[in-house]
């Protein structure tokens, strides 16, 4: 679409705390109208660069451009964007509708529109009959809601917002992320969304930014994100629980794990020696003849079991859909989905093709 806005290009940026180098050189184009999650541990500079973004911080080095024009050194009110905090930042001595409609009126916006666009706004987070409560009057998903109203009442070119279910109930918190993703097909606005919590980027985000130590170490789909996976570090912090990590000697037919051999999908004949050798809980099998594990703990998971185990030393964990009984200390034989293993290089951690 040729007229779509809200472009976000970021190139160099770096921001530093004193000694702390929270962003060392981030490189990020996000899509008009898209939804892009920033996804990392707390301390990853995701937050960060949220409020480069918004202009509450401004970068060291590098530059920002929005739709291509350079807002590097712009003013927060200059930058079109409207974000919502973790905390929701409401006022608490005005209702609902005049935390609403009080972008509105500070944008100068002709006061017979406001009542109107201040309905639309609480209509579309479905908190309309709600707009003479004051947010102490509401429960934790609606002042949420109330937040959101605010963010999108002026019909920002980017919409912000940094973690914005972390105060909410785990129910609640699959409710509202659902009507995150269909406010953000009503508004067709760019959404930039700051998460630690993977099942939320996953389920939400068109793609995603996996920050680690104030860096991007991948920007993918969800998809492309879980299944092929850049490197060992994003190997290891995808997935609930993530991609187990075991050391490999890979051959030309296949690669060994514990004195025995695995098959491959496919050959890979151009290298040969030590490997870090990936595969999900998921894709792993208990069968008759395969690498000998002993079992640490079971844990029912109530729709599939998950059994934390070792192999020589190094911690596996096995996701099953057959609740069988194992015990502590049981010897069982696991084998690995060919078409789900992983390889990657034991110096620098990165992905084998």
């Amino acid at each position: 679409m040729t007229d779509a806005k809200g472009r976000v290009t970021l190139r160099g940026i770096r921001k530093r705390f004193g000694s702390f180098h929270a962003l060392k050189g981030i490189d990020l184009d996000i899509e008009p109208q898209e939804f892009f999650a920033l996804l990392g541990p707390s301390g990853s500079g995701k937050s960060t660069t949220l409020r480069v973004i918004a202009g509450l911080e401004l970068s060291d080095e590098g530059t920002m451009t929005v739709d291509g024009k350079d807002v590097t050194y712009a003013e927060p009110g200059d930058r079109d964007v409207a974000m919502v905090f973790q905390n929701y930042a409401l006022y608490p001595h005005m209702t609902v509708e005049q935390n609403i409609s009080f972008p509105l009126r500070m944008d100068g916006v002709p006061r017979a529109r406001i009542p109107e666009m201040t309905r639309a706004a609480a209509s579309k987070v479905r908190i309309d009959h709600l707009l003479h409560r004051r947010p102490g009057q509401l429960s934790g998903g609606q002042q949420q809601r109330c937040a959101l109203a605010r963010a999108i009442v002026r019909q920002p070119r980017l919409f912000l917002l940094d973690e914005p279910l972390s105060n909410l109930d785990a129910q609640l918190r699959l409710e509202t992320r659902v009507e995150l993703k269909r406010l953000h097909r009503s508004l067709d606005v760019t959404t930039i969304y700051v998460t630690h919590d993977q099942e939320e980027a996953m389920t939400i985000a068109d793609r995603m930014a996996v920050f680690l130590d104030g860096e991007i170490v991948q920007i993918g789909t969800p998809d492309q994100v879980f299944n092929r996976p850049d490197n060992v570090a994003v190997a290891a912090f995808i997935g609930s629980p993530p991609m187990n990590l075991m050391p490999g000697q890979l051959t030309g037919d296949g690669v060994i794990i514990a004195g025995h051999p695995v098959a491959l999908a496919r050959r890979i004949d151009h290298r040969h020696g030590p490997v870090t050798v990936g595969v999900r809980p998921s894709h792993v099998r208990i069968v008759e003849q395969g690498i000998q594990a002993r079992v640490v703990l079971s844990e029912n998971l109530g729709e599939t079991l998950l059994v934390n185990a070792e192999v020589d030393g190094t911690p596996l964990k096995i996701r099953l859909n057959d609740m069988r009984r194992l015990a502590e200390g049981d010897t069982i034989t696991v084998a690995f989905d060919p078409a789900h293993v992983h390889l990657f290089r034991p110096d620098g951690g990165l992905r084998i093709d």
